[in-house]
């Protein structure tokens, strides 16, 4: 009786631990994230500002589209690109919240 109640002690221990572990790893995850977020929002609207005023300078209608066309290019590039990475760090965080975990998987079969 004692032996089973110290296994179910340990098991909850563990299994508490593997929860602040994963906690933690979320938590750092989702900082990664933010901050990524956050500095393509502010690339993102310095490029924007940056191609207004060369839209705003523009001395023609050519000229004109060719910098809106130029920005365009641009803008989609960018978002694409950070569309990939933000995609990389989701799946990062995932794998990271679940490894304190994976110890447990086999060890149920």
């Amino acid at each position: 009786m004692m032996k089973a109640f110290e296994d179910m002690s340990k098991s909850n221990k563990e299994m508490m631990d593997n929860a602040l572990k994963s906690y933690a790893a979320m938590t750092k995850g989702m900082q990664a994230i933010a901050t990524e977020a956050t500095d393509y929002s502010k690339s993102s609207y310095e490029a924007s500002a940056a191609a207004f005023e060369k839209l705003v300078a523009s001395k023609s209608l050519e000229k004109a589209i060719e910098v809106q066309t130029d920005y365009a290019k641009s803008a989609y590039e960018g978002m694409v690109a950070q569309a990939s990475k933000m995609g990389e760090l989701y799946a990062d965080l995932a794998k990271e919240a679940y490894k304190p975990f994976e110890t447990m998987v086999p060890a149920s079969k």
